[in-house]
């Protein structure tokens, strides 16, 4: 039996550029952090006792008597991509909701490959399982995404991604200190807006709306720099919470289906309760609202958005990773 984890991100800065359709011809990057939550992948190969040959557990179960008659995209596709033969009991647990703009989706995608590979007996690089997880939604799935989720998932840590190029992809960790890095996680609240969607449905419209929105994504890639740069020094922390704000502003231009009356308003409580800045996670629409507040001030800024759930959490500087295996 083999059990993997691999964790779910936070997404400050460059979402957006992030997409093939820019990156091809631009260049594109990321901030974000994996989180101390995560998707679990239970597997092992399935007894020779039952009338089908994969048994999945998700939030639905499916009894399969061949890859192609799988319902879960992302299950089959992996499958087929990797050749896998044997056959397949797995179950998936995550700690947050699915569709909340926490990376969920491509979290499994790396989970499930990982684990995969596992079982077949192999050792894949973190680079060889963000490729391969974004080949698997992009190019065999169809799913309209980015490709930071699944370098996030597989590489872990705080980092500085870059798109584009020969390599595609470059993962440099971002050298702060212990102490800076504490400051960060001290002054970041999550709050869970109550509802979830899906977030390739949301990224069609930015997708599409590139080509007239290249301004503002250039901006977005020179906050990238600039928080960056927040980080790596002794300037306030504050600053970064300012320029989550602008890179909110610049955000909500990219398409209409990015935020909503609720989600303002949301966001307008908190900014009006001692919140600094913050941003909608994810492709947008619903999800965690991710917002920065002075330690001092956070619970002020939780009470003020009732009834709404914030979820503690911590870094997390390891990524996808087999936990467990018995023979």
């Amino acid at each position: 039996m083999i059990i993997c984890r691999a964790p779910f991100r936070i997404s400050f800065f460059g979402g957006g550029t992030d997409y093939p359709e820019w990156y091809e011809n631009q260049k594109g990057c990321v901030l974000s952090t994996t989180i101390n939550k995560y998707s679990y992948i239970t597997c092992r190969e399935l007894p020779p006792f039952f009338d089908y040959k994969f048994c999945l557990r998700y939030f639905k179960r499916e009894e399969k008597n061949s890859v192609n008659e799988i319902e879960h995209p992302i299950i089959r596709e992996s499958l087929n991509f990797l050749q896998a033969t044997q056959s397949l009991d797995l179950a998936h647990h995550g700690d947050l909701p699915a569709r909340s703009g926490l990376g969920s989706s491509s979290s499994f995608t790396v989970c499930l490959l990982h684990s995969l590979y596992c079982l077949m007996n192999k050792m894949p690089t973190k680079r060889e399982l963000a490729l391969n997880a974004i080949h698997v939604e992009r190019g065999l799935v169809g799913d309209v995404v980015g490709s930071q989720d699944q370098v996030a998932a597989s590489f872990g840590g705080l980092n500085f991604i870059q798109f584009g190029g020969q390599a595609k992809i470059f993962v440099e960790q971002v050298p702060i200190t212990q102490e800076r890095c504490r400051e960060l996680e001290d002054s970041l609240l999550l709050v869970f807006t109550g509802f979830a969607r899906t977030a390739s449905e949301a990224a069609k419209e930015q997708v599409k709306n590139i080509p007239l929105k290249r301004d503002a994504l250039f901006e977005m890639i020179d906050l990238v720099e600039e928080a960056k740069s927040v980080l790596c020094s002794n300037s306030d922390i504050t600053d970064f919470g300012k320029l989550l704000h602008a890179q909110w502003c610049l955000k909500k231009t990219l398409s209409s289906k990015i935020s909503n009356q609720f989600i303002d308003d949301m966001y307008q409580t908190g900014m009006a309760n001692g919140a600094v800045g913050g941003k909608l996670l994810g492709a947008g629409n619903g999800g965690f609202m991710l917002f920065f507040v002075k330690p001092e001030n956070r619970q002020r800024v939780v009470s003020s958005l009732k009834g709404l759930m914030h979820v503690p959490f911590r870094f997390e500087w390891l990524g996808s990773q087999m936990i467990f295996r018995a023979e």
